[in-house]
């Protein structure tokens, strides 16, 4: 490693430190990169390695800017015709990482010129001269990697040596587990606790610690596993070891790979492909031959590609790949109408294609720099033919060049479709990382800019440094201002044509902000798109579209992974239709006193810091603000034993008027959570404790705990009481102090009384015990009350709550968390956590790259282009999964919406009666039993019911012969905003047969 390698801005990076892991990102840092060829795929790669941050890249394209450039090169701008792509490329390049110096290579790409990179990218570059490239980087040991766009067709090419090591063929975390027995013998069987499957595969490795009994297994070298079971699995021989008593732990190795790359010119004869697509299994070979018959074209018509559906160069590309086919050792089945497609789209750049291919291989370069993640073994072919129009024009004039910035787009679509790309109205929800992403996707397609077309974005947050790594329409100098609109301002620059077609809004989508988001904003939209991180926004505007009958394009990311979703009105499944199984909690016996995993302290840390310098601070600001809190607080019910003590300890016990104070509560607190409880623990569960059983009590998940003794010279120690205290101070306005030498003076006059464990002190083994725990008896509770002085007696105080803030390195939150987290690990023998694993965990932090970000939306884009064209075919669309560590691709259909049924009518989510004014209720059943055959027992609009037949009967009548908003108005006892021009209600009905059938939806219409 070079030791001079620049330190990791982890406040830039921090995202993608989670995805890569901190020494791949060195790795990273000491890598230059050169990426020759700057049309659309080349700036996309190089968009995404600069944000990834590299040591450097270099650019190479002297080629002079062309108006059609413009279709897929965010970078370029009209005033940059005639000058050269790198040149005009490299400036706009550079504000995107700061840490990136971002150079320009004149002169040949020679042996001497290409030495000094550690990667080497062509697009766009001849096979004639990709092969010259190659034998010099395969005979030095330098990455290597070809790839082109050449309308929805594409492919990649990876040449990473003859000895490439992969360290982490996954990046996924290490599994881990409680062991239960190993046996003795020559197969040496592992069984693990029955409540934990293992979730090792056959050749995976592991190591060994704290088994008791047979210790020739702690620490010994990786053994290969066979597994047997989801709970157990073999090591190999035990015999000449000890026998198994208790105890232990296993953990998975990542054990690295080495694979071996063949050159260009020996995989061109012989190669291997990478399937991108399993329902095309037969593409990849085709494509290859097609591709080389492309490139031979193109070198025998003075470096022209075959014009846009052009019969006779279609004609000949055919005949020169039928006869590198011919000569090939293993000859593929050519579809003739495949390759003629290939040639007739081979002027079109795509920038879907581009963002898709961009990001993939920016991947692989990030691979080729870190070993990190396993490359592609070594051709990857890829098409969306599916995305062409389902009417297709005919005429060559169609395809022909207009001499506009779309040229490209309309090669491949023909110019009627360009028009329905232009007049689309979108709206896009979100303007974070897949936001930018789609925007810049959208103002290259030239989507929204026609006469009738428009884009809607709305993102309410603002501009963190964090997002700068992969929100790359943001630049430093926009931290602080909000999404939405600098998103915007970036790509009006980037197309000047979307110049006021994008209306930037900074609200949240939901029932709040329906006034803004009106019925009359929804029914004029073509289409939305989602680049939500919330489940429940994303739910919300997949409600709207089910009900204004609009597609929706929904897609997310996860490190390397993610995943696209196609909504099409009256033909699939809606988001909502299906739920990610819920995440796993932990035991709340498990977090308070039997934890056994860095994720249990982790958890336990956070709920401790909103227990100690949130929670506590609310309820007091409660009881001094609101008159008659207390009394509201025991009307509602239940047990506020926890609330009360917290107001008068906060309040009264442990209120500090200097920050000596705050230092000493600290350092008792250290005592109690780190010291006395775990006393009380052992008191009651002794280290030789045995259950009813007779089993030992601390066995399996359960690991007996060691109090800890304070030392104010352990840093771990002390940074738990630094950050308490100036948390604590920070409640109370007090100002804070970070000299060591001022907590040391003050903890060395603190007296900490003595602790005596205590007999009949309950402690919780299962949940059901821990649930009651904390609450106290109503003598207790009406003592604190008591005892209480009145809030006059503190006019003006208010405490200021702590709200946890992940991002801010400087305000203790995460310092608290990582100290008490690792304190508790060190009371549980349990391995600790660095400072950002911890806030990985606690703060919950979703882990992206900006590589992914950018393939996934060119797969949205793809599908947009299919709802564009309006297909009506459910295989026609795609949902997509990929996992670029892999690599993996994985297409499917849609799942089409599930069919109910009502007397003898089929309908879908999809469905609804809609009823036009403002009925009484009666005239509304009348309409249902006469047209529909349906009786309507119960009818409710939202939480509200506006009639059931078991109310009262004067109130039925009264009901019956009122219009549904009077109903309305009456149970709410306001009128109806504005706003609302329909009304959602729900029914409960008895069918023809007098079943109780589920009906859709009726949609009221009132104006």
């Amino acid at each position: 490693m070079d030791v001079d390698a620049p330190k990791l801005d982890e406040g830039l990076y921090s995202r993608q430190l989670y995805v890569l892991g901190r020494e791949a990102m060195e790795k990273m840092s000491t890598s230059n990169v050169l990426i020759v060829g700057l049309k659309g795929l080349g700036i996309e790669i190089a968009k995404n390695v600069v944000l990834a941050g590299v040591k450097s890249v270099t650019l190479h394209d002297p080629e002079p800017v062309h108006i059609a450039d413009l279709s897929s090169q965010f970078f370029l701008e009209e005033a940059d015709i005639g000058k050269a792509r790198d040149q005009a490329s490299s400036p706009r390049l550079a504000e995107l990482n700061a840490y990136v110096p971002v150079l320009v290579l004149k002169g040949s790409l020679d042996e001497a010129a290409l030495s000094s990179f550690q990667v080497v990218v062509c697009t766009d570059v001849p096979l004639e001269r990709q092969l010259a490239i190659n034998d010099i980087t395969h005979k030095h040991g330098i990455k290597f990697i070809a790839a082109d766009t050449r309308g929805l067709f594409a492919y990649t090419f990876n040449d990473f040596g003859k000895d490439f090591v992969v360290t982490d063929q996954t990046g996924e975390e290490p599994l881990q587990g409680m062991i239960a027995a190993v046996s003795k013998d020559s197969e040496g069987l592992v069984a693990t606790l029955e409540e934990q499957r293992h979730g090792l595969e056959d050749g995976d490795y592991v190591t060994f610690t704290e088994v008791q009994g047979m210790t020739q297994l702690n620490g010994i070298e990786p053994r290969r596993v066979t597994v047997t079971g989801p709970y157990t699995f073999k090591i190999g021989d035990t015999t000449s070891f000890g026998n198994y008593i208790t105890g232990g732990l296993f953990k998975q190795v990542k054990m690295p790979k080495t694979l071996h790359f063949k050159s260009l010119r020996e995989s061109l004869k012989e190669p291997e492909f990478l399937i991108s697509d399993f329902a095309k299994f037969d593409r990849p070979a085709q494509l290859h031959v097609g591709f080389q018959a492309l490139d031979q074209f193109r070198a025998t018509h003075g470096g022209q590609l075959p014009r846009p559906h052009n019969a006779d160069d279609a004609a000949k590309v055919l005949e020169i790949a039928k006869a590198i086919n011919a000569a090939s050792p293993s000859p593929a089945e050519l579809d003739d109408k495949l390759i003629m497609q290939l040639s007739h789209q081979a002027r079109g750049d795509l920038p879907p294609m581009a963002a898709v291919m961009g990001g993939l291989i920016a991947q692989e370069v990030l691979k080729a720099c870190s070993g990190k993640f396993c490359p592609i073994v070594q051709y990857m072919y890829f098409d969306s033919l599916e995305s062409l129009p389902t009417q297709l024009e005919t005429s060559e004039a169609a395809f022909a060049p207009r001499g506009t910035r779309y040229d490209n787009q309309i090669a491949v679509f023909g110019a009627a479709f360009m028009d329905k790309i232009a007049n689309n109205r979108q709206f896009l929800v979100g303007a974070g990382a897949i936001g930018c992403e789609m925007l810049k996707n959208w103002a290259m397609m030239g989507l929204g800019t026609g006469p009738e077309g428009s884009i809607h974005i709305t993102d309410m947050d603002t501009i963190e440094k964090s997002n700068l790594n992969r929100q790359f329409l943001f630049r430093p100098w926009d931290v602080s201002k909000l999404k939405s609109a600098c998103a915007a301002a970036a790509v009006e620059k980037m197309n000047p044509a979307t110049k006021g077609k994008i209306t930037a809004f900074a609200d949240r989508v939901g029932q709040d902000t329906e006034h803004i988001f009106d019925d009359a904003f929804w029914q004029r939209l073509s289409g939305v798109t989602n680049a939500l991180d919330n489940v429940d926004a994303r739910k919300y505007v997949d409600r709207r579209c089910v009900f204004f009958r609009k597609p929706l394009l929904e897609s997310g990311t996860l490190g390397t992974k993610g995943n696209t979703q196609v909504v099409i009105p009256n033909m699939t499944e809606s988001y909502s239709s299906s739920n990610d199984p819920p995440e796993k909690s932990i035991p709340i016996c498990t977090l308070k006193n039997f934890p056994n995993s860095i994720e249990h302290t982790i958890q336990w840390a956070r709920d401790l810091f909103e227990g100690l310098f949130k929670q506590p601070a609310e309820n007091v600001n409660l009881f001094l603000s609101q008159p008659n809190y207390i009394d509201l607080l025991m009307k509602q019910g239940g047990n506020h034993y926890e609330t009360l003590s917290s107001i008068q300890t906060f309040l009264v016990t442990s209120k500090p008027l200097t920050f000596d104070e705050c230092i000493v509560w600290a350092r008792l607190k250290f005592e109690e959570y780190f010291n006395n409880t775990l006393q009380q623990l052992l008191y009651n569960f002794p280290k030789d404790s045995v259950t009813s059983s007779g089993q030992p009590f601390w066995s399996g998940p359960k690991r007996a705990p060691t109090p800890l003794t304070f030392d104010a010279s352990n840093p771990l120690h002390l940074d738990f009481v630094l950050t308490a205290a100036n948390l604590h101070a920070f409640n109370y306005g007090l100002k804070g102090e970070t000299d060591p030498e001022v907590f040391k003076r003050v903890l060395a006059n603190t007296i900490v009384p003595e602790f005596v464990p205590k007999s009949g002190v309950k402690i919780a083994v299962q949940d059901s015990e821990a649930n009651q725990q904390g609450a106290g008896s109503s003598d207790d509770m009406d003592r604190i009350i008591r005892e209480l002085p009145a809030p006059s007696s503190f006019a003006g105080l208010r405490l200021s709550p702590a709200e946890f803030e992940k991002d801010d390195d400087t305000n203790f939150h995460i310092g608290f968390i990582t100290a008490a987290s690792n304190l508790r690990a060190a009371n549980y023998s349990i391995e600790p956590a660095d400072r950002s694993k911890t806030k990985f965990i606690a703060g919950r932090i979703i882990p992206a790259i900006a590589t992914t970000t950018a393939l996934v939306t060119g797969l949205v884009c793809l599908e947009l282009y299919k709802v564009i064209d309006g297909a009506k075919k459910l295989e026609d669309y795609k949902n997509g999964f990929v996992n670029l560590a892999l690599p993996f691709f994985g297409f499917s259909e849609p799942i089409a919406a599930p069919k109910f049924k009502y007397n003898d009518v089929e309908w879908t989510l999809w469905d609804s009666f809609d009823v036009y004014g403002d009925p009484t209720l009666k005239d509304l059943f009348e309409l249902f039993k006469s047209k529909h055959e349906l009786e309507i027992t119960m009818l409710s609009c939202g939480a509200r019911m506006l009639y059931s037949f078991f109310m009262p009967q004067k109130k039925l009548q009264e009901r019956l012969n009122s219009s549904i908003t009077k109903v309305l108005e009456d149970i709410t006892k306001k009128p109806l905003p504005a706003h609302t021009k329909t009304l959602v209600l729900e029914a409960c009905v008895n069918d023809k047969n007098g079943e109780e059938p589920d009906i859709p939806y009726i949609r009221v219409i009132l104006h």
